[in-house]
């Protein structure tokens, strides 16, 4: 399956993070008028007058955002909540920190802010556009550690490729370091360079950070191959602690998975662990089927976008079976097919502490799905994300997916786009989420051959949900009618309601072709209306 063509067609999600600058500058607006205007703390501690109150406001803002996303660097993937979530608290934290040193007097002070710890451990050059660095650059930019007393624990080099002069400034650099160092990203820090000067720089960094107890090592984007993984055989081997490890978008081919799997001593400690967007195969899942049967405390595994096929497919199954305390899957955009979808929901039922599954894209057909599904009714009571788009899954499936469904009452996300569950599965599936749901944020169920009755239906259900922000249903063949009356469903929150620019209402599906088409819609829903979802199998 070509992952290019795949990313392309992922369905649009909501992110939180970053916030846009008008958003910003309200922020201050409020934040300055927090600090002028009358209330508890300001009769307690005093007002600021208006230059100072602007002063400090965008000083608060500054600090909260550049904490936040530091935050939000952290979990990429995410929809940035918890970014949002540290903003609004750092924001409050230090505007009451501000009004407790009450307005500036006589001697007028330049108010600082405490760091918070982890800017204080955390050294970041990955900020800006992607560039080369060279010695002299290097000496200016690394300076900060080569304080003494420093206390860096986490070192982050990516989105700047290192020339052999800058390695050799990091080189003692890194060395002084690596008794107190706990995690490194070396992600993206060799882009452009010839293979035998990368070599030569992964080489120097390996060395240089050998004997270092990191907890946290990210090797992405960095097209190491097998020769690159050996490059950093001294690092990877003096790793016995290890917690996570991003191997991401790295040209992990069959060979250089077996060189991971032979050169990482132990990874009894791991609990991430990232392949995504690389070229394993089928040989290579098996050299990471290794390395997953070896960790048995993997809460995060990833193995998305790696050319896995059935056997692969069932060799990951059968390792994951070990790892019962897994709480994010990520096995999309693979060909697994119905072999290796069965195999792994035999893992799946014994995954109680799953939260987010992403099993897009696995040719996993209705077989696959049901199976997959029937187990996950029976696990996973804290299941918050379902992504099972691309599958190849018929209405003949939904019944069963319709009963776990209904059996999630913490999902907050739900994808099953580019499937063919047309207006019978898709009301099945809007009728297991009336009761309850209370959580639901997301519903994707474009590219269906939806028409009309399931589009309504979905609709109705899921605008009445109190934090419901998407749904999209693009792609589909509803009527112009159809439209209308969805649109009309959302008038007041249009913004819930994505695009229908790619609805095709002349489109036609399988029934249309038999003779069967929209006519038989509203036939088709008064036999939907009465549907009992069953949690029993």
């Amino acid at each position: 399956m070509d992952s290019t063509t795949n990313s392309q067609r992922r369905p649009f999600s909501i992110k939180l993070w970053p916030p846009s600058e008008s958003t910003r500058l309200a922020l201050v607006q409020r934040l300055r008028n927090n600090l002028t205007s009358n209330s508890v703390f300001t009769q307690k501690y005093g007002s600021l007058n208006k230059e100072e109150a602007e002063e400090n406001a965008k000083k608060i803002e500054d600090v909260a955002f550049n904490t936040a996303n530091e935050q939000y660097d952290r979990e990429p993937d995410g929809d940035g909540g918890a970014a949002v979530q540290l903003y609004a608290k750092e924001c409050s934290k230090l505007l009451l920190e501000v009004l407790k040193r009450g307005p500036a007097g006589k001697e007028k002070e330049e108010l600082t802010f405490e760091k918070d710890a982890s800017s204080e451990t955390f050294f970041d050059i990955s900020k800006g556009q992607r560039a080369f660095i060279e010695a002299e650059e290097a000496e200016n930019l690394l300076r900060p550690l080569k304080e003494p007393g420093n206390c860096y624990t986490k070192i982050c080099f990516s989105n700047r490729s290192f020339g052999l002069g800058a390695a050799h400034v990091a080189e003692p650099i890194l060395v002084s370091l690596k008794n107190q160092l706990k995690e490194a990203d070396l992600s993206d820090f060799i882009a452009g360079r010839p293979e035998a000067e990368a070599l030569e720089i992964m080489n120097i960094f390996s060395a240089a950070l050998e004997g270092s107890v990191l907890k946290s090592l990210n090797l992405s984007n960095n097209a190491l191959g097998e020769k690159g993984v050996r490059a950093f055989g001294s690092l990877f081997k003096s790793q016995n602690c290890l917690e996570e490890l991003y191997l991401m978008n790295d040209g992990i081919s069959e060979e250089a998975a077996r060189a991971v799997c032979e050169l990482i001593p132990s990874t009894k400690n791991l609990k991430v662990l990232h392949f995504h967007n690389n070229m394993t195969g089928n040989e290579g899942a098996f050299a990471i089927s290794d390395v997953v049967k070896r960790s048995p405390l993997l809460e995060d595994f990833r193995c998305s976008s790696t050319r896995v096929g059935s056997k692969g497919g069932v060799a990951l199954s059968e390792a994951l079976k070990s790892c019962t305390r897994i709480k994010k899957l990520d096995l999309r955009d693979n060909m697994f097919g119905v072999e290796a979808g069965v195999a792994l929901s035999k893992a799946l039922s014994k995954h109680l502490n799953l939260v987010e599954v992403y099993l897009s894209y696995l040719n996993l057909e209705d077989e696959g799905a049901i199976a997959v599904v029937n187990a996950l009714k029976e696990s996973a009571p804290s299941l918050e994300v379902l992504e099972m788009a691309g599958n190849d899954i018929t209405a003949d499936a939904a019944p069963s997916i319709a009963a776990c469904i209904a059996a999630k009452q913490h999902l907050t996300k739900l994808n099953l786009a580019e499937n063919e569950l047309k207006d019978e599965g898709t009301i099945q599936i809007s009728k297991a989420l009336e009761e309850g749901h209370t959580l639901l944020r997301e519903v994707d169920m474009s590219t269906n051959f939806i028409r009309r009755a399931g589009a309504r239906n979905l609709a109705q259900v899921v605008f009445w949900k109190p934090g419901f922000t998407l749904l999209n249903i693009n792609g589909n063949i509803i009527s112009d009618d159809g439209i209308d009356e969805v649109k009309e469903i959302f008038k007041k929150s249009p913004d819930m309601l994505g695009s229908l620019d790619e609805n095709d209402p002349e489109g036609v599906d399988d029934d249309e072709e038999s003779g069967e088409g929209e006519a038989n819609e509203d036939e088709l829903e008064s036999k939907m209306k009465n549907l009992e979802v069953s949690l029993e199998e």
